[in-house]
């Protein structure tokens, strides 16, 4: 099930965390081999916050999180956020 655990949030901010580590770690090494790592760290950070599983196609599955999780009938994630919604101001005249 590691493509279920890709699309679900916590596998979106592992990528996310994991990819920033190497683009960050990849460009204080100041080498060509650094900004190889770096450039590679990128397509983690892309995919999580994309919404984008690449393994998915390899499994039979979509390439797209929402739909791998209706089709796994794991719970629809609307954000990154769980729970941090915006909240409707109200606007009163005086």
């Amino acid at each position: 099930m590691i493509v279920g655990f890709m699309a679900s949030r916590t596998g979106r901010w592992l990528r996310i965390v994991t990819g920033s580590c190497m683009v960050l770690g990849g460009l204080r090494a100041g080498s060509s081999r650094g900004t190889a790592v770096a450039l590679l760290g990128l397509g983690p950070v892309v995919t999580g916050l994309l919404d984008v599983v690449p393994l998915g196609p390899l499994f039979g599955f979509s390439l797209r999180g929402e739909d791998i999780r209706r089709e796994l009938g794991l719970p629809r994630e609307a954000s990154l956020l769980n729970g941090h919604h915006r909240r409707p101001q109200s606007v009163t005249l005086h």
